[in-house]
């Protein structure tokens, strides 16, 4: 699947979760036949979720405690997209293992899941700088700087675009390998993270 075909399951996701625009509502089942696309949906979704739930707890209105619950649940929210983006690695992974390592060929520091983490954040950007146009409210320099980040957003999406079809190129040529590293998330770990640990 190529970049620009990505991005489009991304937007697809985004404008879904848009119509409800609620961090508890449900994600559609979608791509049930194609394991990368829901894989890349699920992504996605997590990401929209969690860029509204990182909206309310800034809000100085909020309670303490609601904060609280708040901040819990991004944390979950963390997890379950490193989660899911190591499942995309691994399935990228199984795709290539079969593919001889040139004599020559290097390791890319980033994995390509955590490349399309990237694409995927961006989308968001792009998005919600676009609704910042929408403004009834917004005065002409306001628009003008949003005007100009979605210019650089827009070109820096051409950019991981190319980046990633590239990476994969060079994996199916040999010319690049890649390796598979957990995270080693510590914080929510009660048996690493003291706080748990030292009340035991």
């Amino acid at each position: 699947m190529l970049a620009k075909e990505i991005n489009d399951i991304f937007r697809e996701s985004i404008s879904d979760y848009h119509t409800t625009n609620h961090v508890d509502a449900e994600m559609p089942r979608k791509y049930a036949e194609n394991q990368f696309g829901q894989l890349l949906y699920l992504k996605n979704w997590i990401d929209t979720v969690q860029w509204h739930l990182e909206d309310i707890i800034r809000d100085p209105k909020n309670e303490s405690a609601f904060l609280v619950a708040i901040k819990r649940r991004i944390d979950a929210s963390n997890q379950h997209r490193t989660d899911t983006v190591e499942q995309i690695d691994e399935l990228l992974s199984e795709r290539f293992k079969n593919v001889t390592a040139q004599e020559n060929a290097r390791m890319n520091s980033e994995t390509p899941a955590w490349l399309l983490d990237r694409m995927s954040i961006l989308q968001l950007k792009i998005y919600h700088f676009k609704e910042q146009l929408e403004r009834n409210d917004a005065d002409e320099t306001h628009l003008k700087s949003v005007k100009h980040k979605l210019m650089i957003l827009q070109v820096q999406e051409q950019d991981l675009e190319k980046c990633y079809d590239e990476l994969m190129e060079d994996l199916s040529s040999g010319q690049k390998y890649m390796k598979l590293y957990k995270q080693m998330k510590m914080y929510n770990d009660p048996n690493l993270n003291p706080v748990f640990y030292s009340q035991k």
